[in-house]
């Protein structure tokens, strides 16, 4: 997707990727992007991401601008989001959701005999993990749903953007409060660094 210099991308994000978008595009001097999120929260209803994107490209369109890119994975959309990308004729990012790429999708695929059976933590979610996990399914009400929901996972499986170590303590204390096994694994920004990259190319 190459551009000029005086051309700004509007990149139409999951509210959940917007710290990271905005350090990956101070880190790598990216200096096109127009960011616009949509709330973090469609992660516990995919069902609103694919008319919210369509929505979003509608406004940037009457905003004036016709480079635009969907930073989500399919995140639970079912293909539905692909097909609104191909109908509106834009990319996403590649990959079925954001532990995905932020791991990098063949790295992801190449441990998922392995990792089938985890629960995963990126930044975000360990950091709002009592707001959009204990909370919204009211889990300390009804401790009971723990097992009902979890007992399929055998571990917790902590994806790092950053070393932090407060987030690292919510992630050990997400994987206590769900009786799972922790694991930590470093990942940085994968692929998320090489598709922001290339908008600018």
């Amino acid at each position: 997707m190459k551009q000029s210099n005086n051309t700004k991308i509007r990149v139409i994000a999951c509210g959940a990727l917007a710290r990271e978008i905005l350090a990956v595009s101070k880190l790598n001097e990216l200096t096109q992007i127009d960011l616009d999120c949509l709330p973090a929260q469609w992660h516990n209803n995919p069902e609103k991401i694919s008319p919210g994107v369509k929505a979003a490209i509608k406004k940037a369109r009457t905003e004036g601008f016709t480079d635009i890119f969907i930073a989500y994975a399919d995140c639970g959309t079912g293909g539905e989001l692909d097909r609104v990308c191909k109908d509106e004729n834009v990319k996403r990012l590649r990959g079925p959701h954001c532990y995905s790429f932020f791991s990098g999708n063949l790295e992801f695929q190449n441990r998922w005999d392995n990792d089938m059976s985890a629960f995963f933590l990126t930044d975000f979610l360990a950091r709002q993990f009592e707001t959009l996990i204990i909370d919204t399914y009211k889990l300390k009400t009804h401790p009971e749903l723990v097992e009902m929901m979890f007992s399929n996972y055998s571990k917790l499986i902590y994806l790092a953007q950053t070393n932090d170590v407060n987030l690292e303590e919510k992630a050990k204390d997400a994987a206590k409060f769900l009786g799972l096994e922790y694991e930590y694994r470093f990942t940085g920004y994968g692929d998320l660094i090489k598709e922001l990259n290339e908008l600018e190319q």
